[in-house]
């Protein structure tokens, strides 16, 4: 045993030196050829190729500022270095174009242009907002479809806007005036709190519209617009104004979600609800103390009559002060003696009627009787409605309680007075108990305070002849919506649809366009007092007219609502007024409709819904014709993305890059309490344990986009997206390697003849082909994740892996590859050209950078930038099945001779042996057996019939019934190991074979299969069959040769 392994190990040393004195005698010619070419300063290849070799070995000194960008002068084209760096850098990558596209107007669209229209309406983020990573999907989505289009020959238009965003712009200014001036804005009245809202606006807001630049956003800047600027103004007014004389938009008093902290309505999407299981304190804006919630509390209303008492549950048992009657299932036995009598309220004396509700009371919870508050309650309103009950508020707007209220608890606020009337209740022996309660309590995400059902008058629109009109624009597909499984909630929200209360009791937003007569001789001088003193108009001077012509004689006072519209409304109107409707513009007549909305699910009833009823109505269309709804993203756990989770990730963070340290501080900046911190800061830990590593605009937008095929959620991996960015590096050094292999004196050729390339160059065009088909067709049917998954695939496992790998040995200076390198010097530069431009959508920085760097073709008129350049098409001449076909062999032949190297063996070459049993793959072999031997990485490709002897200590993989491939591993083979590859290998086939056995023994078959699909698996089984008995084979002869 010791005799031969020194036998071995002596074989081995002699093989090394052999190698070693071949290395050395290469490394001489390599300098002889060197110095000859230094001497005649040809600029040739193989020059390039040994000076690289001697910089890295130190023969030569590098400057290090050839590798750096220099500084290019805002709006101008950037400077490149002289020389690629080494590895890719984001940030330096991602420099100067945004500033070059931009001056250039390369964004710009034309409304006189020819070209047939493709528009994107941005959604309008608002004016206080900060970019994260909802605006990151929506940007990434968008501008991957705008600048398709543009470079397919659409005048493409992508509309930039901002939302003055009334509720979010009004708190911000507020707390600022709190913090820095201990001021509210009742304290300085609603003019100068406006001035300061306009102030705090050009000086803070739109820091987003910057943030969207860094994100390569190709937007119309030329077009940006404010919903608050005097045209969209323009719009609002014209709108409302012809909603209300189309009998549209009314006033109304109704109850609705009311925020005591901003005084004013405020809508469904403001509302944040919370699932209470049991007794919860929570703070409370205004409150010094935390607020008992989730709690049910009985209380006795004594009957008249000496009756005795009726005992009712209440979660708000403060509103027991607005009790207008009490309400009883009707087939109750228990209270069926009180029907139509009387409770006396404790406090006030007011008579309550106990009345039968069967839509209110269930029997089965509480007592069975329901205490009924019709102005502070959503189902106790329906009912007030349906019994005529009295309403009566006992709030003031800021949420303390009235003088209806009762002397006793007058100017509470309304959770003291919760304790208060806890405690009035004790001492008149009226409170029964209190108890634990699931709940949903609705907190307002703008300032947290606790919204209360409030009844106000409002403006409303009545949406039920525009919600049907939207509903057929979605059944008769002028609106497609993507994905379609939500057509049904379109259809199901739209069906159900409630009228729409636009007005809101703030200051900054669009004043409400109507004006209140208060005639000298009014009996009740209040706003509102009479419905029909109310005058609709365009403007003061309009309204005073109408006001002298409805009033003849009269004396009056004319004086504007001071509530504001809903900002959804003006937001509604988007796809019109930025085109500069009402107005008849060249703008509305060539981009109106729109192509696509692009946006979350979460606002398609808030806002899509919307623009449709108000496009069709005010429009005279649709306002686009494809609905395109990104799914919501969340954490890697699946988790909503919550601050106090401290799993919110800021795109900025994600493109630059931010340590651990610094994501604290963050949140420390926050308004987190000291123990959601806590937490915040341990998630944090959790997921980003060495922070977040630069990854790159690029890189998050491909990466956001491949996400896009998760359904509706995605669970963003920042792993994941740093993967993108190393990817990203991968496509540098193709470009370095091109460039390398190009040499400076390469002009590409103006056509190929593609028939006459080596079958190498015709499989990467081939499929390149298909890769530009397939990324075509997915971008037109909008599944822009098989987009990215189509091109990242050609370039990672075809190009990179496979083709770049496999020329590499005809660089080596023989004159036998010469045909072969010219071939390949333009394959790869036609293949670059193409997978940049076919890229560019999705990674707009680093294939500028690139495409910029490819040498351009003699006598064209190249573009100047990638982001104008066509984009690609197939090519019919290109596509060759046969030539693909043969390549799956080879590849697959590839993948299973590396697939027996031992793991310990990662840079030794082993000769190989392909054991082919029919001609055909024989002469397949013959064919790519340069490019086998090059892939596998081994030292030797030879090739056997069924005749040859199978080779000693060779590792066996069978890749098809026609082809195996032997690994000789000279004294490391494992033979344990080796069966049991085949073992398994057999487990796989004999499967195989005996599902298809079944099927086609099962009952029917051959009544029901087609005959040629008989035939097919009647092939396919024989196929099986015969592997099954290959792989008996190779037992057999790894037995005798052991």
């Amino acid at each position: 045993m010791d005799e031969a392994l020194d036998e071995r190990d002596l074989e081995r040393k002699l093989k090394k030196e052999h190698k070693a004195r071949e290395k050395e005698e290469k490394k001489l010619k390599a300098k002889q050829k060197e110095a000859a070419r230094l001497q005649t300063q040809a600029a040739s290849d193989g020059a390039r190729k040994s000076e690289k070799k001697q910089k890295n070995k130190g023969a030569i000194d590098e400057n290090p500022e050839d590798f750096v960008d220099p500084d290019t002068p805002t709006g101008q084209k950037k400077l490149l270095a002289s020389q690629m760096a080494k590895q890719y850098s984001p940030s330096a990558v991602e420099k100067s174009w945004y500033t070059w596209w931009e001056s250039s107007q390369y964004f710009a669209a034309d409304s006189a242009s020819s070209k047939p229209p493709f528009v994107i309406i941005l959604p309008p983020p608002n004016v206080t907002g900060a970019l994260h990573i909802g605006h990151a999907i929506t940007v990434a989505i968008e501008d991957a479809m705008i600048r398709w289009r543009r470079i397919s020959g659409y005048n493409a238009l992508w509309v930039p806007g901002m939302d003055h965003a009334g509720i979010a712009t009004q708190v911000v200014v507020e707390r600022k005036l709190m913090r820095e001036r201990k001021l509210s804005r009742h304290d300085l009245g609603r003019e100068k709190f406006l001035h300061e809202v306009h102030n705090w606006k050009d000086q803070y807001g739109g820091t987003i519209l910057g943030q969207l630049r860094t994100l390569g956003a190709s937007l119309d800047w030329s077009r940006e617009c404010f919903t608050m600027d005097s045209q969209r103004s323009k719009a609002v007014t014209e709108a409302f104004f012809r909603l209300y004389k189309e009998g549209l938009i009314y006033r109304d008093i109704r109850i609705g979600h009311w925020d005591c902290t901003l005084r004013t309505a405020i809508s469904d999407i403001e509302v944040d609800y919370l699932e209470l299981k049991e007794e919860t304190l929570l703070v409370v804006p205004g409150y010094n103390t935390p607020v008992q919630f989730g709690v049910l509390i009985s209380f006795a209303y004594p009957l008249e009559e000496g009756l005795g008492e009726i005992i009712v549950a209440t979660t708000r048992i403060e509103t027991m002060l607005g009790d207008t009657a009490i309400a009883v299932h009707s087939q109750d036995e228990r209270y069926k003696h009180l029907h139509g009598k009387y409770a006396i309220h404790p406090f006030n004396g007011r008579k309550l009627e106990i009345i039968c509700d069967d839509d209110l009371v269930k029997t089965n919870f509480g007592t069975g009787a329901v205490k009924i508050t019709p102005a502070h309650d959503t189902e106790d309103f329906k009912a007030g409605k349906r019994h005529n009950l009295e309403f009566i508020n006992i709030f003031t707007d800021d949420g303390n309680i009235n003088e209806i209220g009762g002397p006793q608890f007058e100017g509470m606020p309304r959770f003291t007075a919760r304790a208060a009337v806890i405690d009035a209740l004790k001492a008149k022996g009226l409170y029964r108990g209190t108890k634990n309660n699931e709940m949903k309590l609705g907190r307002c995400s703008r300032t947290n305070d606790i919204v209360e059902p409030m009844i106000k008058p409002q403006w409303f629109v009545n949406c039920n002849t525009m919600a049907k009109a939207a509903i057929n624009a979605v059944k008769s597909k002028e609106i497609d919506i993507i994905p379609p499984q939500y057509e049904q909630d379109w259809y199901r929200w739209l069906e159900n649809i409630r009228d729409w209360c636009i007005s809101r009791q703030l200051w900054w937003g669009h004043r409400v366009p109507a004006w209140y007569v208060t005639l000298e001789d009014d009996e009740e001088k209040d706003m509102g007092s009479y419905t029909d003193h109310w005058i609709i108009a365009r403007n003061e001077s309009d309204a005073i007219l109408e006001a002298k012509e409805r009033y003849p004689g009269k004396k009056y006072q004319l004086d504007q609502d001071p509530d504001v519209l809903d900002t959804w409304f003006s937001s509604s109107l988007f796809p019109l007024s930025v085109f500069g409707w009402p107005d008849d513009t060249a703008d509305l007549g060539t981009f109106y409709p729109t192509s696509v909305l692009e946006t979350g699910m979460d606002i398609l009833f808030f806002w899509v819904a919307r623009m449709v009823m108000l496009g069709i109505l005010i429009g005279g269309d649709v306002p686009f014709q494809k609905i395109y709804l990104h799914p919501i993203i969340r954490d890697a756990h699946g988790r909503k993305m919550s601050k106090s989770l401290g799993n919110v990730i800021d795109p900025i963070d994600v493109i630059n890059g931010i340590t651990l340290e610094d994501l604290q501080k963050k949140l420390e900046q926050g308004n987190l309490d000291p123990d959601e911190l806590e937490k915040a800061k341990e998630g944090q830990k959790k997921d980003f344990p060495n922070g977040i590593p630069e990854c790159g605009t690029d890189a998050l937008r491909f990466a956001l986009i491949s996400y896009t095929s998760q359904s509706d959620k995605i669970n963003l991996d920042i792993k994941r997206v740093h993967g993108y960015r190393q990817w990203c590096n991968k496509l540098w050094n193709a470009i370095r390697f091109t460039m390398i292999k190009l040499g400076d004196q390469y002009t590409p050729p103006a056509t190929v003849a593609v028939y006459s390339m080596p079958p190498l160059c015709q499989w990467i065009l081939s499929v390149l082909n298909k890769a530009v088909g397939k990324t075509v067709s997915s971008l037109e049917a909008y599944k822009f994740s098989e987009a990215t998954s189509c091109i990242y695939s050609w370039w990672q496992h075809q190009l990179c892996d496979v083709f770049i790998e496999a020329i590499k040995p005809y660089f080596n200076e023989s004159q036998e590859f010469e045909a072969a390198r010219g071939a390949s010097r333009d394959t790869l530069w036609l293949c670059l050209d193409i997978g940049l431009r076919l890229l560019h959508p999705f990674m707009p920085y680093v294939t500028e950078e690139l495409w910029q760097r490819l040498p351009q073709p003699k006598e064209a008129c190249r573009k100047d930038s990638i982001m104008i350049s066509e984009y690609p098409s197939a090519v019919q001449e290109w596509a060759n099945d046969q030539v693909e076909n043969e390549m799956e062999i080879v590849l697959d032949a590839v993948s299973k001779l590396r697939s027996l190297r031992p793991p310990t063996d990662i840079h030794e070459r082993r000769p190989s042996f392909v054991l082919c049993r029919n001609l055909e793959i024989a002469a397949t072999v013959q064919c790519y057996q340069a490019q086998i031997a090059t892939l596998a990485s081994v030292s030797s490709l030879k090739i056997l019939t069924e005749d040859d002897p199978t080779p000693p200590d060779c590792a066996t993989n069978i890749v098809n019934k026609d082809l195996a491939v032997y690994l000789q591993l000279q004294g490391a083979l494992n033979t344990e190991a080796e069966h049991e590859k085949l073992r398994k290998k057999r487990e796989e086939v004999q499967k195989q074979y005996d599902t298809l056995s079944q099927k086609m023994s099962a009952s029917g078959y051959r009544e029901k299969a087609p005959q040629s699909k008989q035939d097919d698996d009647m092939k396919k089984r024989s196929s099986l069959m015969e592997e099954l008995e290959i792989i008996s084979e190779a037992e057999s002869k790894l037995d005798a040769n052991n």
